[in-house]
């Protein structure tokens, strides 16, 4: 009986697996991604927060200190305006009076840090508290030059800096002055005259309805208030300079120098030509490491396995390929021994048998060898297998001899279309080499029956299609061995060399690279006996809606 065999089991789940719904990408819940993209955020928004918060406290504050100087100044000029100081043709009309405003201001308590200044209805000004209070404008002189040394004379361009600082600042204050002569109070935050930022409150001094002059409060700490808002803002800077530094340890310890063992193991790999790489401790993380690491240690493992597949079937071709050829060197060297033309024909007969052996088995397993590639590179799609089967039996319906031969017949159990995903030329090729095998154990004139039909009891597998011959069937302990590579086992009078022993093999591999299985057995006589063998392969349906 027949038999073939196979190059190397390729991995059903490999091609089996490409219908099949593929696992979504992980990005929203991807654990690493989401741990280090919360920590990044969560230094963003501390630093966020913080700003926001201190912005708002420095405005509340400014707004503050602007109100308080506003109640402080109206109060001011409220019992400035009821004073009625000067008189005017014998008559009393109110006016400010520099004097009496001078000596008004020392009566009324100025708080430190704040300058009180009293404008005419021309803009001028007429009592100042620092000059009322001996106080003298101003940073504090620097200190003394040691004896010797030469003065420090500021050059052109910062005499010319501080002049326009100085101007910028007047003509502020000037602004300021004129919209309250206008009757307009304002509040501003500007530049002093010194070059520091006060806050500014200008009210108009009126009695009755009439404008006499402004009054200007100005509180120069806001520098102290800024610096103060900087200090505060210190902690928020260290905990998100913290955080940014616990995410950048994390993104080391779990990711990178993971990635470094895994390419350090790589390397192991190439260098010390190992079969497989192996991170125990990497196995079971359950972010993207882990599966990188799961899927570099399969990834070995599959190409070991196929490398010892490869290895296995080199050592069986040298094998089943020095067998002819150690019958061809035999015959040649006893060819120039013979002396009969009989004994020369029947040992000429015996090489060219031997010479079409060879060719059989190199054909073959050059076949079997291209057929990984081929499963590779053709994409599967969805095939209507009744179709594909009913064009097979057609091709060998039309070729069968006058004189007789092995028909092939077809049939489906269930009308329709029995829709599979997978890749035509492979799939065709196994129901050729179950035919052909069937046909070289039938007589002449018999009958090779292909059935297709489906069967829900494998829900994963339904889709069957059975292969009956009449011939001696399949011994019960050579049931799985048929599939093996380069096993032939033939009735007598079968000519010898016609078979390579790699068809079933093939059948087989191309089978379960389309995630389906394929076993054999015999059909039973009417009188207990076998009655001949039978094939069966189980396929899985094409998913719903699919159409070839």
């Amino acid at each position: 009986m027949a038999s073939a065999t196979d190059t190397a089991k390729a991995e059903p789940a490999a091609a089996a697996d490409e219908d099949r719904p593929r696992r979504p990408k992980r990005f929203g819940g991807s654990r690493l991604g989401g741990l280090i993209l919360a920590l990044n955020l969560l230094s963003l928004l501390i630093l966020f927060v913080g700003a926001l918060a201190l912005n708002e406290w420095r405005r509340g504050l400014i707004e503050a200190r602007q109100e308080t100087l506003a109640a402080q100044a109206q109060l001011l000029v409220q019992v400035l305006g009821t004073r009625e100081i000067g008189v005017t043709r014998g008559e009393p009309t109110p006016y400010l009076d520099p004097i009496e405003a001078s000596r008004w201001l020392t009566d009324n308590f100025i708080p430190e840090g704040q300058r009180a200044r009293l404008f005419d209805v021309d803009g001028i000004m007429v009592a100042d508290s620092f000059m009322v209070t001996e106080a003298i404008p101003g940073a504090p002189l620097p200190p003394a030059l040691p004896a010797g040394s030469p003065p420090v004379v500021p050059d052109a361009e910062e005499r010319a800096r501080d002049a326009r600082e100085l101007e910028q600042s007047r003509r502020a204050l000037a602004e300021e002055v004129e919209n309250a002569l206008e009757g307009r109070s304002s509040a501003t935050l500007r530049m002093s005259e010194t070059g520091e930022r006060v806050v500014s409150v200008s009210i108009p001094v009126r009695h009755v309805e009439q404008v006499l002059g402004v009054l200007t409060l100005e509180a120069g700490d806001v520098d102290e208030t800024l610096a103060a808002q900087r200090l505060a803002l210190m902690p928020f800077a260290l905990v998100a300079l913290v955080v940014s530094l616990l995410s950048s340890l994390l993104l080391h310890l779990f990711v990178a120098r993971p990635v470094m063992r895994l390419s350090a193991a790589a390397d192991a790999v190439r260098l010390q030509r190992a079969r497989a790489i192996s991170l125990p401790d990497l196995d079971h993380r359950k972010d993207e490491i882990g599966d990188l690491a799961r899927s570099l240690e399969t990834m070995t493992e599959t190409l070991s396995d196929r490398m010892d597949a490869i290895e296995r079937f080199a050592a069986d071709v040298a094998h089943e390929i020095k067998n002819p050829l150690t019958s061809i060197r035999s015959a040649l060297e006893t060819l120039p021994l013979v002396r009969t033309e009989a004994q020369r024909e029947k040992l000429t007969g015996l090489l060219q048998q031997d010479v079409r052996r060879l060719d059989r088995l190199i054909t073959d397993i050059s076949n079997a060898s291209r057929l990984d590639a081929e499963l590779n590179r053709d994409r599967p799609r969805t095939i209507d297998l009744t179709a594909l089967l009913g064009e097979i039996v057609d091709v060998y319906e039309a070729g069968i001899k006058p004189d007789g031969g092995v028909h092939v017949t077809f049939a489906a159990a269930e009308p329709g279309h029995a829709l599979i995903r997978g890749r035509d030329g492979p799939l065709g090729q196994v129901f050729r080499n179950l035919i052909d095998n069937a046909r070289s154990f039938s007589r002449p004139g018999g009958e090779v029956r292909v059935v297709l039909t489906r069967d829900e009891a494998d829900p994963e597998r339904p889709v069957r299609v059975r292969v009956d011959d009449d011939g001696p069937g399949v011994p019960p302990e050579n049931l799985e061995t048929v599939f093996e590579r380069f096993y032939t086992s033939r009735p007598r009078g079968t000519a010898f060399g016609t078979n390579s022993g790699l068809g079933l093999s093939i059948v087989r591999q191309i089978v379960e690279a389309h995630g389906g299985r394929v076993w054999a057995g015999n059909r039973p006589g009417t009188d207990g006996g076998i009655a001949g063998a039978r094939f069966e392969v189980a396929l899985p349906a094409a998913p719903p809606g699919r159409r070839p």
